[in-house]
């Protein structure tokens, strides 16, 4: 497959470099510098080349979309027509300083990003979990519990492009939503049935290792998806 990557930051670079070393052709694009991009591409090996937006969009058969917010109508400026391709995007609706959501309750970013792109095929994932994971998710998918990513998306195809990349990854693909409702109408439906079982076993959702721990007691392989600080601690990735 060929994947652009819009934004080569800590998530674009950290899975652009995973994709390129699970055999697809990689593009890094958009980032503080050039020299950043032909590193990126030297270190992941394999088919992976620095470029720019448009020659990733141009070329690509999906793109993986991971800028902070801000910057989300400058690089889709570069890209040029998006029309027919698959945008999977990481990117959290999250204010200029990370301290608040932009979108939130009756929207999500990946349906505010699907109203700027209408011709493109929205698919969101990644955005659930800190790109620190990523390499360790990798090295360790050949076991035979995977931990499970949700991803949402209304186009059948485009979906099946995400779980295919989220499997490279080390991930199991999770929900597979049939609304591009991304983790923001999901996961409340999951903190609620996930509070009902806390509160039958008194459980309290304090550290992070007890929740991930009553998480696993619950038969849930769920990476922290709910340590919500892990999102809001969101870095400004381009």
């Amino acid at each position: 497959m060929r994947v652009g990557i819009l934004g080569s930051g800590l998530m674009g670079g950290k899975l652009g470099t995973i994709f390129a070393r699970a055999g697809h052709e990689v593009v890094f694009t958009y980032a503080r510098s050039n020299e950043k991009l032909k590193k990126l591409a030297r270190e992941a090996h394999g088919s992976a080349r620095a470029g720019t937006p448009s020659e990733a969009a141009q070329e690509a058969d999906a793109l993986l979309l991971a800028v902070h917010w801000s910057r989300i109508e400058d690089v889709l400026n570069q890209t040029g027509d998006l029309s027919g391709k698959v945008v999977v995007t990481c990117s959290l609706p999250m204010n200029d300083d990370n301290t608040d959501l932009v979108v939130a309750h009756i929207s999500s970013g990946a349906e505010e990003l699907a109203r700027m792109i209408p011709k493109a095929r929205v698919v969101s994932a990644f955005n659930t979990v800190p790109s620190e994971v990523l390499f360790g998710v990798n090295q360790s998918k050949s076991k035979s519990r995977r931990l499970s990513l949700v991803y949402c998306g209304d186009d059948k195809g485009s979906k099946a492009v995400a779980a295919e990349l989220i499997r490279d990854v080390g991930f199991d693909p999770m929900i597979n939503a049939s609304a591009v409702s991304a983790t923001l109408k999901v996961m409340p439906r999951f903190h609620h049935e996930l509070a009902e079982r806390f509160a039958k076993f008194k459980l309290k959702l304090h550290p992070q290792k007890t929740f991930t721990s009553a998480l696993r007691a619950f038969g849930l392989s769920l990476l922290p998806i709910c340590a919500l600080e892990d999102i809001v601690r969101f870095r400004r990735d381009y």
